[in-house]
């Protein structure tokens, strides 16, 4: 690899608005062009709400032709830091992804825990946990799904750069930055990005050139 492209997506998701006004917003040009780079077998994300990164993932992977399969977990019933959810919401996220990405998206309703058993260890290329934003429970979210992750697998984590409340990814992540291979963004509540399990040539190129690369998605 010696460059990093950055595309411009349309993303089809778009006319429903399921992406507005949701704090991930900032990042789906990242997330789109990483997939696109990284050409992952498996996605995994932990904590879904509207669907603004999952429906990002899919549509890289329709675009490209990509055998990419997208898991979303979620309970869609709301967390002390989110609040409630209307059950609107995962009905609008379950049309959006029947109508827009049949056989990439994959909705699994359920806890985080309960997902575990879907997923056999070192399967998972990327995952996404955005889930309760406590230290101990991100803490848990990371520690649980580390096995699941493949030899140079991606992780990322949303609100690293969130300080309200009790949120405490910002703590989790300032620990795990300092043990492995990790860049980060600070606008759109921050999102961090994490090889903990080593670096494939295109992470390392990303690793490397980073200065470069994080200009391009403001």
């Amino acid at each position: 690899m010696t460059v990093w492209n950055s595309r411009r997506p349309v993303f089809e998701t778009d006319e429903r608005g399921t992406h507005l006004n949701t704090a991930w917003e900032g990042h789906r040009r990242f997330a789109y062009d990483l997939v696109c780079h990284m050409l992952p077998g498996k996605i995994v994300e932990l904590g879904t709400y509207y669907g603004a990164s999952h429906f990002a993932f899919c549509q890289a992977v329709k675009d490209h032709g990509l055998a990419t399969v997208c898991y979303a977990v979620d309970t869609w019933l709301g967390d002390q830091h989110s609040g409630l959810y209307d059950e609107s919401i995962y009905q609008s996220v379950q049309s959006s992804s029947s109508t827009y990405y049949s056989g990439i998206s994959h909705l699994l309703r359920m806890t985080f825990d309960e997902a575990l058993l879907q997923f056999a260890d070192r399967s998972i290329d990327l995952l996404h946990i955005d889930g309760l934003h406590t230290y101990e429970a991100v803490k848990h979210d990371y520690e649980s799904w580390l096995p699941k992750l493949a030899d140079n697998g991606v992780i990322l984590f949303h609100d690293i750069a969130a300080m309200q409340d009790d949120f405490g990814v910002h703590r989790l992540w300032g620990e795990l930055q300092m043990q492995y291979y990790a860049v980060q963004f600070e606008h759109s509540y921050g999102l961090g990005i994490l090889m903990p399990k080593g670096c494939s040539p295109v992470t390392s190129y990303m690793h490397a050139n980073w200065n470069a690369i994080k200009p391009m998605y403001p």
